[in-house]
């Protein structure tokens, strides 16, 4: 099932310099993304991101360094904790530098993982706006599309309390739509945009209901 995500990791690597095989390294991230504690963070997310990533492609300064970065951004995730996408940018670091990579690139990657903390890509940050447009497209599906994300984000923190994660939940979704640009990309947020808003809107009034 997962055949496919690990062919598209070794082509990468290799393209991007690889000393080492890159077999080893894409079946430790593999596994990471089907830890059983994620619902949503699951290799269905990572592949989602990466086709997303690979159709804005063409926006990038560094197409690859951006796949990259898809591969690590929830590499380290436990819903529990609030440093994830700061381990995550560490392991990239590490591994990506024993598998040789060169230390430009390993620093991009890095960058590019912590910014999806905020997904606030600075102005002309333009391998920051690919990743972080492909990471937030989930929020412009179709409405069964969105009711899934849903489903599996409550399911990720279902030791949460229904009172708080509703509260919780709900203040994500006001700062979302109070941003005044959800997707930074003109084709993302063509694409995206309108449904995601919608989607984003539906889900506040049931939990505000």
């Amino acid at each position: 099932m997962t055949a496919d995500l690990l062919d598209r990791w070794n082509d990468l690597l290799r393209r991007c310099g690889a000393s080492a095989d890159p077999q080893p390294y894409g079946e430790e991230l593999l596994r990471r993304w089907a830890e059983p504690q994620r619902r949503y963070h699951t290799t269905d997310h990572l592949r989602a991101v990466l086709d997303h990533a690979d159709a804005l492609a063409g926006l990038a300064d560094d197409p690859d360094a951006v796949r990259l970065a898809a591969w690590f951004h929830d590499a380290v995730y436990r819903p529990e904790r609030s440093e994830n996408e700061k381990r995550s940018a560490a392991l990239a670091v590490r591994a990506l530098r024993e598998a040789g990579l060169a230390e430009p690139l390993v620093a991009e990657v890095a960058r590019l993982v912590r910014l999806t903390v905020t997904h606030h890509p600075e102005a002309g940050d333009r391998n920051g706006e690919v990743l972080c447009d492909a990471d937030l497209a989930v929020l412009g599906g179709s409405a069964e599309q969105y009711a899934a994300y849903a489903a599996a984000v409550r399911a990720e923190y279902g030791f949460v309390p229904e009172d708080a994660f509703r509260a919780g939940r709900a203040a994500v979704l006001r700062q979302l739509l109070g941003l005044p640009a959800l997707y930074r990309t003109d084709a993302a947020r063509e694409r995206f945009d309108a449904a995601a808003r919608a989607n984003l809107a539906a889900e506040l009034r049931t939990l505000e209901g």
